[in-house]
């Protein structure tokens, strides 16, 4: 049976879990900081895992690895309004919504769904009354409080 994971990054926030296809990244998993490391075997893995380690030490770092296809026609449209919302700023579900004709809710959806968090940055979607959830959990724990650091770390206002 094939590992988990390709690489499992430190990250200041916890870990990192990073599968890929051998050429592309397919998914970016937040993990606590128990979980044992992995290194980087591929030059993908580790290309990512310098890209990251930059970003940590500045926020307006930009990604370039390859990124495997993924999502609905839908989630690639919000997914594509994410990742124009620049670090330092946020934006609503609602924002998106309205300038993608969708409905809230479904953003929302979408953001939770998003297979590569930090690199499409879903983080920077909040919602009109305070921080939103993250990646499918609404109540206070670890993936929200890897939101604040991301928040925090990109000095974003809310909005």
């Amino acid at each position: 049976m094939p590992a988990p994971y390709d690489a499992i990054l430190t990250a200041p926030f916890g870990k990192i879990g990073v599968r890929t296809d051998g050429a592309r990244i397919r998914a970016i998993v937040y993990l606590p900081g128990h979980v044992e490391g992995l290194a980087p075997a591929d030059a993908l893995t580790q290309r990512l895992a310098a890209q990251l380690a930059a970003y940590y030490d500045d926020p307006d770092t930009a990604f370039d690895v390859p990124l495997a296809p993924a999502g609905s026609a839908f989630q690639q449209r919000v997914w594509q309004a994410i990742c124009a919302v620049p670090p330092g700023a946020t934006t609503t579900y609602g924002t998106i919504a309205e300038a993608i004709g969708a409905m809230p809710r479904a953003v929302g959806q979408a953001c939770g769904q998003n297979p590569f968090p930090i690199l499409v940055p879903c983080h920077r979607v909040v919602s009109a009354r305070g921080i939103g959830g993250f990646s499918h959990h609404a109540e206070d724990g670890f993936y929200l409080d890897v939101k604040r650091w991301l928040l925090r770390h990109e000095r974003a206002m809310l909005i």
